[in-house]
């Protein structure tokens, strides 16, 4: 079994830690290591380090080989320009179909907590099975809910069909992105929706046949690139093709038209959380809502549910603060409520294309 982790994107939900020149996947942002090499090792021991692969951007290949030195050099994809996920993800597929057509593959995401890690690897290695024998099946990975969450995609399942490893692999329904808070509570309650975390399973032909039915354009452009990989035009391909393939998301391009009967759901409790935003970190970190969550030398005072993350070896001081996010990497310090953090991205993108540019 394949897996792929895709660690590009910028995040500015995370500014001023995640930068362009450093996106928060590389950036020590849960103790010592980066979320990028957490992805990679907790699918260890199950998967080699010749059984995953990371698309990432051109610009940052280096410091993911640096991070993941043990990786095979050639594991590594770049992609030359943003083309957003549609492309992203049907790149690696066409260079898989041409290598292991038929071995199941994982895609999974560089900027996200799970805590059961042994829990994950097995869903994964059981999912992989039931691949191996419904080849013509995609089965998506998810979490059971925590709490009804207006920031998070949602799916919903029916009834189980099959059983594997003492999982139950349910019949898909439908996908939901961000409800509203009723809907939200709604799902919560049902006991048939989970959290769609972006994780599933699926064979690289199985999927390449997707793009070839829903995508064609993408399909003709990343087959010309994929019959050259391994190859001395490889290179070339895909510098000059990929640039131009049309901008779509994943959803958008395959997920929304799948047949449901193509589809299977399992959910189970991995503690999983996307760390993307500076509040949903400390919702995944904290040891209940109250409790502060800090990092490096910070010294808080009379301050509760607060975020305080110091990059810096000054003393960072805290007092008199509840439900803050304060932030100092050295050449910023962010103070807010962490109601505001939505806020951040568009005050980033005012600060494109300003003195300030070399901060974003």
């Amino acid at each position: 079994m394949k897996a792929i982790i895709f660690a590009g994107g910028v995040g500015t939900r995370l500014w001023p830690l995640s930068r362009k020149k450093s996106p928060k996947q590389f950036e020590k942002i849960i103790g010592d290591r980066s979320t990028l090499q957490l992805a990679a090792e907790r699918l260890r021991p199950d998967f080699t380090w010749d059984d995953i692969y990371v698309a990432t951007g051109a610009q940052y290949v280096p410091i993911v080989q640096k991070q993941l030195s043990a990786l095979p050099p050639d594991h590594v994809i770049g992609e030359p320009d943003v083309r957003d996920v549609g492309p992203a993800v049907g790149l690696v597929t066409s260079l898989l179909v041409h290598e292991t057509p038929d071995e199941p593959i994982v895609i999974l995401w560089s900027d996200h907590l799970v805590k059961q890690d042994a829990l994950f690897r097995k869903i994964l290695l059981a999912a992989g099975r039931v691949v191996e024998k419904q080849p013509d099946k995609i089965v998506f990975v998810a979490q059971k809910p925590r709490f009804p969450s207006v920031n998070l995609g949602w799916i919903e399942y029916g009834k189980p069909l099959v059983r594997e490893d003492g999982f139950p692999f349910h019949a898909f329904a439908d996908f939901q992105y961000r409800p509203d808070k009723a809907t939200a509570e709604r799902y919560f309650a049902s006991g048939h929706h989970a959290w769609n975390l972006g994780y599933f399973v699926t064979t690289p032909k199985y999927l390449w046949l997707q793009y070839k039915r829903f995508a064609p354009n993408l399909y003709r452009g990343l087959e010309r690139i994929g019959s050259a990989w391994h190859t001395d035009r490889f290179g070339e391909q895909l510098e000059t093709i990929y640039p131009t393939l049309e901008k779509i998301s994943f959803d958008n391009a395959i997920l929304e038209k799948l047949d449901p009967g193509d589809a299977l759901v399992v959910s189970e409790n991995i503690e999983w959380s996307d760390i993307g935003a500076w509040e949903a970190l400390k919702e995944a970190l904290e040891d209940s809502k109250e409790k502060n969550v800090t990092q490096g030398k910070v010294l808080v005072t009379d301050t509760d549910d607060s975020l305080v993350y110091n990059f810096t070896d000054q003393l960072l001081v805290t007092i008199d603060l509840a439900e803050a996010l304060v932030v100092n990497t050295g050449d910023v310090v962010l103070v807010c409520k962490k109601s505001s953090v939505p806020k951040i991205k568009k005050l980033v993108e005012r600060m494109t294309g300003t003195e300030h540019d070399h901060l974003t």
